[in-house]
Order: structure tokens, then C-alpha cells, then sequence
């Protein structure tokens, strides 16, 4: 990839935004010319369109949009986070890999006490969230707009993964999106 893309980051790409955030936002991968092109989660991707302006909408952004690692913006009691933290083979994640990368995601709950709300960007998020924290996989079913009660007083919230696919598709419109961050208002505020 570094030879092909010589400007790319194409590293492990860590997580963005409040390091003492009550609110984690938990998406899939870097996306191949997105944040394994620039370093940060959602930015230079389409589906950080639609996160980003969302997150600005609620409070959570200081800007709609985010287009470089070094653009100014800053994100307000959120943090971004993937389940696998570097780009995969075909830009879709094998389960080993999302079990191998398990490990860090488990570290980042651990070490951020303040969080009160997870959001899981699609199934594969979803699952990845339960396995962190030790959970079985069938206690908490996925399902769009859905609210689980975790262990130590979180909440995890489900929404489809703002892809374009799924924005192109209709599966998930700006409108249930926006629906989904008023959930995570309502438990933040």
C-alpha cells in the first residue's frame, strides 16, 4: 500500500477526538483512501460526511466537517475509535483480525472510565464492543436505534454504519441518523 501511495498513512490509525470523553463512537476500519489516507478516523472518506456533520449538528464538533489531520477540528466530550485499526485486505475486516485488534479496543474501555455512552457503527462494531468487554455475543442483538444497558452503567447504542452504501441505499438516511444522536444526547444530557 506505503508503495503505491507514497503520501498515505498507512499505519495503525489511532483513535481521535476528547481524551476524556463520555461518549465513544466505535466504527468498523480505516477506510482504503479515507483514514488509512490520512491518519484519523472518518476523514477523507464518504462516510465521514455524514459523522462529521452530525457530530457538529449535536455538540459534539467543532466544525462540520473534517478533511486532514491537521484541520483545526476538534471533537466535544467524543472520541472515534475502530474495531480493527488498520486498513484490511479488500477493505473488509476477517474475523481474526477484528479478534486480534479486539485487544486494544478492550484497552480504550478500560482505560476511559467516563465513558457513558458507546455508539456501534453497524453489526461488526457492535460485536466488537460485546467482545471487549467480555460480553457474549448473543446477550445484545444489533439492531438500528436499539439502547443496551452494559456492565458498570454504559449504554450502548446501535446505528447502521454511515457508509455510503448504506446512505445510497436508503438504509440509513441523514434524518435515522440524527435520530440515533438524539438517543445519545438524551443520556448524555
Amino acid at each position: 500500500m506505503r508503495q503505491r501511495h507514497a503520501g498515505y498513512h498507512a499505519l495503525p490509525v489511532e483513535p481521535f477526538g476528547d481524551a476524556s470523553a463520555r461518549f465513544l463512537i466505535v466504527g468498523l476500519a480505516p477506510g482504503m483512501h479515507g483514514a488509512n489516507r490520512t491518519g484519523r478516523p472518518f476523514t477523507g472518506d464518504y462516510a465521514g460526511i455524514l459523522l462529521y456533520d452530525t457530530l457538529h449538528r449535536f455538540g459534539f464538533g467543532s466544525r462540520p466537517e473534517s478533511v486532514s489531520r491537521d484541520d483545526g477540528l476538534e471533537l466535544i466530550d467524543c472520541r472515534i475509535t475502530n474495531a480493527v485499526k488498520c486498513l484490511p485486505p479488500e477493505n473488509k475486516p476477517e474475523p481474526a483480525e477484528i479478534k486480534t485488534c479486539n485487544r486494544y479496543l478492550a484497552d480504550e474501555l478500560r482505560a476511559a472510565p467516563e465513558v457513558r455512552v458507546i455508539l456501534a457503527l453497524g453489526v461488526v462494531a457492535h460485536k466488537a464492543v460485546l467482545m471487549a468487554l467480555g460480553l457474549k455475543q448473543s446477550a445484545l442483538v444489533f439492531a438500528h436505534g436499539a439502547r443496551h444497558e452494559l456492565p458498570d452503567d454504559r449504554v450502548l447504542i446501535d446505528s447502521y454504519h454511515c457508509s455510503r452504501y448504506n446512505t445510497q441505499t436508503r438504509r440509513l438516511t441523514a434524518e435515522g441518523f440524527h435520530d440515533v444522536f438524539h438517543l445519545v444526547r438524551a443520556e448524555l444530557d
